[in-house]
């Protein structure tokens, strides 16, 4: 895109921030009324009309003022990327509501899609931590009956996966007892590929038992991201753009009552972030078409290498940068060191 003079950028960033507060097509007699600009209209009709010719802002009707583009609000979510913070006694009442909750994640979960929504008036998304790396920790084989076996898998981190299995022949609960016990001494701390290269040769129960236990545990590990937690629909729904436009209300609503997309919505936009760091995707950026319409700040969170998930904050394109940046990067930071403090004490 073409460069910008400091004055074409400082009246980009007036319009949008203008545009956001009033959903409203801006001129420039309302710039300089406004903001006091020590500006003639027309000198900022004119720079306007260049800054349309850049692709930074369009004109929906001829007679209309400008609202912004794509280009136009990543030139603004640059500047807030800087210099956007929470204020001191909002974080402080974040981090006490957190700390009244129980140690639970659960509660932390909800808590924390309840906080994001308040504070950005966005539709928040959490998803609870994922183990990144499967370890085995431990195993109970319970015969339920005839073949059918129930297999509990605990993992390192606390996940608990179960499944029902069907062997070739029925077994007694003491053999099955017996197997779990030597397993779990011989698996104990074994990543997946630990598992499936295995040199020590059980016998042909534990061996089928280890198979089965490898094919779920790879199915875990391709699920990139757990339950996920959202609040604050009505508040994207309440927007001007989702009243005037019932076919994008109802693609929200779609949105959301398909979780599954959701949860690969997440996981396809946090693949390449680190956690820690902090994505903002407007427009579904050229690829995106579920964001079409929308922009969507997201942050990894959780302890690098053992568990980590995913929350961000879903609205429209002319959502609040300045208030959801911080508040998505100030909980993301918050729930990464509960998650840490929560693995160092198991």
């Amino acid at each position: 895109m073409p460069n910008l003079s400091e004055r074409q950028k400082s009246l980009l960033l007036l319009i949008i921030r203008d545009y956001i507060d009033s959903a409203q097509p801006i001129g420039s007699k309302r710039l300089v009324e406004r903001f006091h600009l020590d500006l003639s209209s027309a000198t900022i009709r004119n720079e306007m009309s260049a800054l349309t010719e850049m692709g930074y802002l369009r004109q929906p009707h001829t007679s209309a003022g400008r609202v912004p583009t794509e280009e136009g609000y990543r030139v603004f979510v640059e500047q807030m990327m800087h210099q956007a913070e929470l204020p001191a006694s909002i974080q402080n009442t974040i981090s006490h509501q957190f700390f009244q909750a129980r140690p639970d994640m659960e509660q932390w979960m909800t808590l924390a899609a309840s906080v994001l929504a308040y504070q950005s008036q966005g539709v928040s998304l959490v998803t609870a931590p994922h183990v990144e790396t499967i370890r085995f920790k431990h195993i109970e084989l319970i015969s339920t009956q005839g073949r059918q076996v129930l297999m509990i898998i605990v993992l390192d981190g606390g996940e608990v996966d179960q499944q029902v299995l069907t062997l070739a022949e029925p077994v007694t609960q003491e053999r099955l007892s017996q197997a779990a016990g030597h397993l779990n001494a011989l698996l104990a701390g074994l990543s997946i590929e630990g598992i499936a290269g295995l040199s020590a040769r059980p016998d042909a129960l534990e061996q089928d038992i280890i198979t089965l236990l490898v094919q779920d545990l790879k199915r875990t590990s391709e699920s990139t991201s757990g339950e996920i937690y959202t609040d604050g629909l009505t508040n994207v729904l309440n927007e001007p753009e989702f009243v005037e436009s019932s076919d994008d209300a109802r693609w929200a609503m779609h949105l959301f009552e398909e979780r599954s997309t959701l949860q690969g919505l997440l996981a396809r936009a946090s693949t390449n972030s680190s956690v820690g760091g902090l994505q903002v995707l407007i427009g579904g950026e050229g690829g995106w078409e579920e964001l079409r319409q929308c922009s969507m700040v997201i942050a990894r969170y959780g302890a690098p290498g053992l568990a980590t998930g995913t929350l961000g904050v879903l609205g429209p394109m002319r959502m609040s940068y300045a208030r959801t940046i911080p508040i998505v990067r100030y909980v993301a930071g918050l729930l990464s060191n509960l998650v840490m403090d929560s693995i160092a004490n198991e």
